[in-house]
């Protein structure tokens, strides 16, 4: 899992002097099949990714404001508590590579602490990912940025333009790495030790295992906009596949499940019901449930025994007073 190189695809824009646009987003036909292949499972299931059209985004945004949406805040806090060793870790040429999108605060937090030479985007949202490009441009005049689009599920190569004494710093914010499966988790985490090297690091913040009840408000919460958003999956394959979901037809659901350490996100059928997407027809039962989004939970000592095997060492563990949310600075090492 690296980011991509030039030579991988003509898809390369430089939009402004210092920041190139790269755009290697999956083919119409894959996104149609995942929909698709995901819809005629039992159970039906949906990435999360799909949450995130402009409407997604801007729901995300507000949920995060939510008072039991503590994730984001108390990551944010920790950032800014522990700058001095971020500074002193990140030294003076770096690369920052973020796996996500660099709209939000923190990444503003983490390029005015280790003020990067470069920094390269993820994002699979390519008008949010280019907005973002020229927003950051302007409050950081001298940053090279290389945005680049694309599910970065995906296998690809760092930009060759990218300085290769640079320090390369992977940053995986808002407990990212818990919308994998703990088997995809760990192949994802052996492909970020690939593209930062042998003497790079990851910077990661996580949602840490807590009260169940309390993770089930930060996903049902009082003001619906967990629902509003989760509704909004089926409002944005409409418009990628030519749809008939109706949402109005469905209800969200949100439950902790212990035993798997995980919160599940569903969309109930209301009623037994046909819709349509990319011209396949998708039968739904009464009860019948959609899986949109599984977010694993952590355990700060099983979690540092397992990126062990994907080739890091932690040197720093910040948590809060409460112990809900870990931030962890993780150096590259040789595997035996």
């Amino acid at each position: 899992m690296s980011t991509p190189s030039d030579t991988a695809s003509p898809a390369l824009t430089a939009i402004d002097s210092g920041v190139y646009f790269y755009d290697y987003r999956q083919p119409s036909k894959n996104q149609r099949d995942e929909i698709v292949s995901g819809l005629k499972q039992t159970p039906k299931r949906l990435p999360c990714k799909y949450f995130y059209d402009d409407t997604g985004l801007a729901l995300q945004q507000q949920r995060e404001a939510q008072p039991d949406y503590y994730l984001d805040r108390i990551e944010r806090m920790l950032l800014a508590k522990h700058r001095e060793q971020l500074i002193a870790e990140a030294g003076d040429l770096s690369v920052l590579i973020e796996y996500g999108s660099g709209g939000h605060e923190k990444t503003h937090l983490v390029l005015e602490t280790i003020r990067p030479k470069a920094y390269v985007p993820m994002d699979l949202s390519k008008d949010r990912l280019y907005d973002c490009a020229i927003a950051l441009r302007q409050a950081f005049p001298t940053l090279e940025i290389h945005a680049t689009c694309l599910d970065y599920r995906q296998p690809a190569r760092l930009p060759q333009r990218i300085n290769p004494l640079a320090k390369r710093i992977a940053f995986c914010p808002n407990s990212n790495l818990g919308h994998f499966t703990p088997e995809d988790a760990l192949t994802f985490l052996q492909g970020v030790r690939n593209t930062v090297g042998d003497d790079g690091a990851l910077l990661i913040g996580l949602d840490l295992e807590k009260d169940s009840a309390q993770l089930t408000r930060a996903y049902d919460d009082d003001a619906g906009l967990s629902a509003r958003l989760n509704l909004n999956i089926l409002h944005h394959i409409n418009q990628l596949g030519s749809g008939t979901f109706n949402p109005d037809h469905f209800q969200h659901r949100a439950f902790y499940n212990e035993q798997e350490q995980r919160v599940e996100m569903q969309l109930v059928s209301e009623l037994d019901q046909v819709a349509s997407v990319f011209g396949e027809r998708i039968f739904l039962k009464n009860g019948e449930t959609i899986t949109t989004e599984l977010a694993y939970k952590f355990r700060p000592d099983q979690f540092l025994y397992d990126v062990r095997k994907a080739g890091f060492l932690a040197k720093h563990f910040w948590t809060d007073d409460e112990q809900q949310v870990g931030v962890f600075w993780l150096e590259a090492h040789q595997l035996p």
